[in-house]
Parts: C-alpha cells; structure tokens; sequence
C-alpha cells in the first residue's frame, strides 16, 4: 500500500498514500468528480492521485496538476476483457483507497476487488456489500437541493472534512493561445445541443434568442463534432450577424478556455454547463424537463438558472433527460421566454 518517499535527509523517509477515483460515466460526471481530487489534495498534498475514466474523457483531465495518473476504460472495444486487465493494473497499483463514484455492476466489481486497504462507494452500488465503506446516495427533490459533488464529498468525508470545494479544470497556456484570437472584441457562447431531447432548448428557441442579443456581441457556437449539423442550421437561421460555428474546433480544455472570458455563456442542463463552473465562467443554465435540485446545477459565482414560470404537472418527467416528450408538447422548454435569457446579459452602456 501506497509508498515512501526520500525527504532531504537521506535516512528519513515518508509514507505517500496512493488513491484511485473511479467515474467512467459521461464528460460532465467527470468534470464535477474533479471536486473530489481538489479536497484529497487539501488534506494529502503529497499524495499519488490516479483517476480512471471511459476512453474519450481523458483530455479533460490533461496538465490536472494533482494527478499523478489518468486510467482509461475502452468500453466499446473489447469491453470487458480491457475491464479484467485495468483490474490487474489496480491491483498490481496497491492503492490505499478507492474511491468509486458510480453506481453500476462494472466499476462496483473493480472497487471490490483492487485490493486496496480501504473501498468506499455508494450503497446503491451492487457490489457494495464487499466495500469497506459505504455511503448512502440521496437525489434532491423540488424542496431540497443535494449538489453531486455534495453527495461525491460524502465518500471521503471521514478522513477529509465536510467543507465544500468546486471542481476545477485546467485548461493549458497551448489550449489558451489556440481561443486567443476569439477573445478580441466582447462575445458570449452558446452550446445548443444535449444528448438528450428533452434537456435540450429546441432550435427554433435558440434562433429567437439570438436574433434578439444586442450586435455588439459576437456569439460563438460550442459543441462536439456530432452537434455541427445542429449548429448550422441554428446559424443558418438567424438574423444575428456575428454567429460562428466553433462545434468540432475545440478540445473540452480549449472550450472551457474561451467560456472563462466570455460576457455569458448560454448552456443547457449539460455537460458545458459542468465547464463554466469548472474554470468559474459566467453562466446561464437552461433547464427543460429537469430540475437543477437533483444536484446537477452550475457553481460559477456569476451564474444563473432559466426555467418555465409555469407550474406543471409533468415537470420534471424524470431524473435523467428523454429522447421525446412523453406528452408530445414540450412546455417545459417552449414556455421559457427570450427575455428571461436576455435578462442575464449584462445591462447595455
């Protein structure tokens, strides 16, 4: 377990604890399970602090200063036979803890079986029976607000504290100089899309907001390759003169970058919105079908929540997003109105 290591004095050794967080679920999982790396640096600083994610997350976690080491999980080639090898990897690593933030079979079995001193994880987790520690799992409601990376800091509370601590990326001076150019004259961002439907402010929402931001503004278009065709048609569509498409063009650390410096940034119940907060940027979350009290809301110091005044029955439909509404209507997203995102820009000189 864990290591030591030479101090100044050649006969003097110290011990350096060895710890793994796992979160292989989607990009903002991840981003908000990086609060957790900043408390176990507070407290162990010199600690090793390995990290495993789903193959295609990693970037993010690129230049972290107090990681020592990202492991990656290809689930979709070969996924269980790479599944078999990290845990030989784990186990050959003899971490002290791990600390497993899912909730799934897979990553429960990694977590059991590390051989690490101490396994900590959720009890929602069906393995969680052979960890040595486990911590109830509590979704916010309507009346109360349980932020994720509350309920992540619940895993290491005991031997950390119970402060709160914001998750944080660390976009390079490389992924700096590559947005420089972006940056000359006043703009906001908006990233348009969202794997799911009904998390999703529709198009037509989005082109009645721009074509009512102020012309001083240039807005620039952020997503991954797959929201491009989305994008266009968005630009396509509007009158606003100053919309560039950046979909595709950017790394996750090379957007966070330009959002850190951007008058707003207009996101969805998404993964950008989990960005701003990260590198603390401006930000205005638009919520549909969910609720920003099951714990997935922005953290910047300047941030925002736009959501439907009207009170409805079928709001929220669920925890997660849908692929359609189950009503066929859409009101929770088609009732926000234009100004309510307008009100959150600055007002104009």
């Amino acid at each position: 377990m864990g290591r030591w290591k030479d101090i100044s004095h050649p006969a003097i050794k110290v011990y350096v604890q060895k710890f793994l967080i796992i979160q292989t679920a989607f990009i903002g999982d991840v981003v908000l399970a990086t609060a957790l790396i900043e408390k176990l640096h507070q407290h162990f600083p010199d600690a090793q602090i390995d990290f495993l994610v789903r193959k295609g997350n990693e970037t993010l976690l690129k230049g972290h200063p107090f990681l020592h080491e990202t492991l990656i999980w290809d689930k979709k080639k070969n996924k269980y036979g790479h599944l078999w090898k990290l845990l030989r990897t784990i186990r050959k690593r003899k971490y002290d803890r791990v600390i497993n933030v899912q909730r799934f079979a897979a990553t429960g079995v990694l977590t059991a079986f590390s051989g690490a001193k101490e396994t900590i994880g959720f009890k929602k987790n069906p393995w969680s029976f052979l960890f040595s520690k486990k911590i109830k799992h509590l979704i916010g409601d309507k009346e109360r607000n349980i932020h994720e990376i509350d309920r992540n800091l619940e895993l290491i509370k005991s031997f950390t504290d119970a402060s709160g601590v914001k998750p944080r990326l660390f976009p390079s001076a490389v992924d700096e100089s590559v947005v420089k150019n972006y940056k000359t004259s006043e703009y906001l961002t908006v990233s348009p899309a969202s794997v799911w439907f009904t998390k999703q402010f529709p198009k037509e929402k989005w082109v009645e907001f721009l074509n009512a931001i102020p012309t001083k503004y240039t807005v620039y278009l952020l997503g991954a390759p797959n929201d491009n065709a989305l994008a266009e048609e968005i630009k396509n569509s509007t009158t606003h003169s100053l919309v560039i498409n950046l979909c595709g063009q950017l790394s996750f650390l090379q957007s966070a970058a330009l959002m850190k410096d951007a008058v707003m940034n207009y996101v969805n119940d998404s993964a950008p919105m989990h960005f701003a907060s990260a590198v603390n940027a401006p930000v205005t979350a638009i919520y549909c079908s969910t609720l920003p009290s099951f714990g997935f809301g922005p953290l910047s110091d300047k941030r925002f929540i736009v959501e439907t005044k009207e009170k409805l029955d079928c709001r929220p439909c669920g925890l997660h997003g849908r692929k359609a509404c189950p009503l066929g209507h859409f009101n929770c997203a088609y009732l926000i109105k234009t100004t309510q995102l307008l009100n959150t820009l600055p007002p104009i000189n």
